[in-house]
């Protein structure tokens, strides 16, 4: 078989979404002719967005083989003079540095590199083992990098700083992949020279059947369950909310963009909205939220009884509370209307998988597009709390005749499926001769 070799920093034990694309990766590719050679870190646990799941090592395949960087990552982040320069954090530029030593060594009879690019550098990374093994090297950015509207930048300086690095990161590359088509049309409209010189295509992270046969956690009778999973935005939101007119005159930030939404903020309110409207409603509607809260959502859920707060939570336990839910709310940033999001959030497959009704408050964009179709889905806009209350108090009248019964997932976002289309990219990259480094 031939040989993938990954360099993939977010790996189990390492949960959270990043994790998601290389493990259904390594899981699937054998079906295409591929032994998957995995270079990762130390599994350590940094941040709230890569929460440690043994249940993920436990499902990666025994015939994977893994290499873990020894020693521990540099603490910290970068310093503000780094910072103004555009300079990643030390953990970053040791990551890069190691997991390119260590792939080196060990990758010597790959056939491909694979850089899953969380952190964004590891392009570099995959680069540089790429030119030293002389192989050809993919660059799965899933997000658009410099080019995606959450991640602002304190000024254009600074914007234009962060696309100079994406645009010499990916200089070797022979094929970049990315999650969501508008991301990749972004990255083909600003970099034409790329886009002329290999291939640039979206193809979804999907989501796992298997993980979704679990049955529903229990809960009380009566209730009306609406569910949450994963990360906020909160304290952020606040944040560019305060500086917001220190960044349209810097400039950095996208015009328009509020990250507040892309939070239980606003579904809040509109659950208040909805008691108000029909106070049969109270005691009787429960908003969880899954997933470790900063301070600033934490602040957000004072003085509302009806807000549970599991935690973290395993995957398993995780899919379980989904699938008790009465409604997912899918929240993202909001954008004027026109502006297209550039990212599709993990959590809309694993909704979609859960089978469960879903409140979706998101810009246009690709989850538009892809959940306009769908049934079981109520559309909002994301600021929009009269619309997300009316859509409450449906849903709730609904449910008290008995559970809604589980909508059929989407077939095409099956992982399977999704990695077939990866294994495609792998095929017409394998055995080419990799570009040239720029002199």
């Amino acid at each position: 078989m031939r040989r993938v070799l990954f360099l993939a920093r977010q790996f189990p034990p390492i949960g959270g979404a990043g994790v998601h694309r290389t493990l259904g990766s390594v899981t699937h590719l054998h079906e295409h002719g591929y032994r998957p050679v995995v270079v990762t870190g130390v599994a350590g646990h940094r941040d709230r967005w890569e929460p440690r799941d043994e249940e993920l090592l436990a499902r990666v395949p025994s015939d994977v083989e893994i290499h873990r960087l020894e020693g521990a990552e540099p603490p910290g982040p970068a310093s503000r003079l780094e910072r103004l320069r555009g300079v990643a954090p030390p953990w970053v530029r040791w990551w890069q540095d190691e997991s390119a030593r260590l792939a080196t060594r060990v990758g010597r009879d790959a056939d491909v590199i694979y850089a899953s690019c969380l952190p964004y550098e590891t392009a570099f990374a995959g680069a540089r083992v790429a030119s030293a093994l002389g192989r050809p090297w993919i660059a799965d950015l899933e997000d658009p990098w410099a080019l995606d509207e959450m991640r602002p930048q304190p000024s254009r300086a600074h914007a234009a700083i962060a696309l100079r690095q994406m645009r010499s990161a990916l200089a070797t590359a022979s094929a970049v992949i990315m999650a969501a088509p508008e991301a990749a049309e972004r990255v083909k409209a600003a970099m034409p020279e790329l886009a002329a010189r290999v291939t640039v295509t979206a193809i979804p992270i999907g989501y796992e059947p298997a993980d979704f046969p679990f049955a529903p956690e229990p809960r009380p009778p009566g209730t009306f369950r609406i569910v949450h999973t994963g990360s906020m935005h909160t304290d952020l939101g606040e944040h560019l909310r305060r500086t917001r007119g220190r960044r349209r005159l810097l400039g950095g930030t996208a015009p328009g963009l509020d990250i507040v939404t892309r939070s239980h903020v606003f579904v809040a309110q509109a659950i208040e909205r909805a008691i108000a409207a029909d106070p049969a409603l109270e005691g009787r509607v429960e908003l969880h939220l899954a997933g470790e809260l900063t301070p600033g959502d934490r602040a957000a859920c004072e003085g509302r009884p009806f807000i549970r707060t599991p935690g973290l939570l395993g995957h398993r336990e995780t899919v379980a509370l989904m699938r008790s839910a009465d409604l997912l709310f899918l929240p993202m940033h909001d954008l004027p209307a026109g502006s297209r999001a550039g990212l599709i959030p993990y959590k809309t497959f694993e909704y979609l998988a859960a089978g469960r009704p879903i409140l979706a408050a998101v810009p246009d964009g690709d989850v538009r597009d892809m959940l306009g179709r769908l049934p079981q889905v109520t559309l909002v806009r994301p600021p929009d709390v009269g619309a997300m209350a009316e859509a409450i108090a449906r849903r709730a009248a609904a449910a008290a005749d008995g559970r809604e019964p589980d909508a059929e997932p989407p077939a095409e976002y099956e992982r399977a499926r999704c990695v077939a289309r990866i294994a495609d990219v792998i095929d017409g990259v394998a055995g080419t001769v990799p570009a040239p480094a720029r002199s």
